[in-house]
């Protein structure tokens, strides 16, 4: 009764962390949605004891593909979906609801999450069980059954995850060579040459000015040095003056 409350709590919690993730238009908020949502998922398979299962989902799902989706986030500029113009919201939600109702009555002929009787357990499982150290050598089963039996599927996710680290390093040097371009082609500009003969010819200016002004200055303190000089003859003529009319 209790794991059936536990798949009941995890597949609400799926369905409504599926419907934030299309009614929030911030990116950064979305790819933290996957996480929780590949998470939750991860959970769910610990519940129905696929542990290898829960492993490879907390480990891509919820780790390896959120950080790279943040780090190609950290690459663009906005951090906001744009909706396309004349986007019909009505044609992918059609093909959405057609996939979902093939796979629902795809598994009304599945047989029930633990039955005895069911195949797997009649065929598939007793041959591994019988036969996995004789196939591949490996005395796990768990490891026989991912990289021998799967070996496929393993290499497959591996290719997956390698893909996207690739395509992130892409996008990292491609802006980085662009950045360097744009920086050298700023530097090289004729805009950039004609500020530096415009800054040169204002300081050339300001430095003419300055030394036309210290000219300027240079008289004006002369013709003040010669007033002076006159004003002092002038006074030592009538005193010199003065002195022989008291003598007369």
């Amino acid at each position: 009764m209790i794991d059936i409350v536990i798949n009941i709590t995890l597949l609400a919690f799926l369905v409504i962390t599926a419907v934030a993730i299309l009614r929030i238009t911030n990116l950064f908020a979305i790819i933290m949605l996957f996480g929780v949502f590949s998470f939750t998922s991860a959970g769910l398979f610990v519940v129905m004891d696929a542990a290898d299962v829960a492993f490879t989902e907390a480990a891509v799902g919820a780790g390896i593909s959120t950080i790279l989706m943040l780090a190609t986030l950290a690459l663009i500029k906005g951090q906001t979906e744009k909706r396309p113009l004349g986007h019909r919201p009505w044609l992918p939600m059609a093909v959405v609801s057609m996939t979902g109702a093939a796979l629902v009555y795809g598994t009304l002929d599945i047989p029930s999450f633990g039955d005895p009787n069911s195949p797997v357990q009649t065929h598939v499982g007793p041959y591994y069980i019988e036969k996995s150290i004789s196939d591949t050598g490996v005395p796990n089963m768990v490891t026989a059954v991912l990289a021998s039996y799967r070996g496929f599927d393993t290499l497959g996710e591996t290719a997956v995850i390698f893909t996207a680290g690739v395509a992130v390093l892409i996008l990292i040097g491609g802006r980085r060579s662009r950045q360097r371009k744009n920086t050298d082609a700023d530097n090289n500009s004729p805009n950039n040459s004609n500020k530096a003969n415009s800054d040169a010819e204002i300081a050339s200016s300001e430095s003419s000015s300055t030394y036309s002004r210290t000219e300027k200055q240079v008289p004006d303190v002369n013709q003040t040095v010669n007033h002076t000089s006159s004003n002092n003859h002038s006074a030592s003529g009538q005193s010199l003056a003065r002195e022989k009319t008291d003598e007369a």
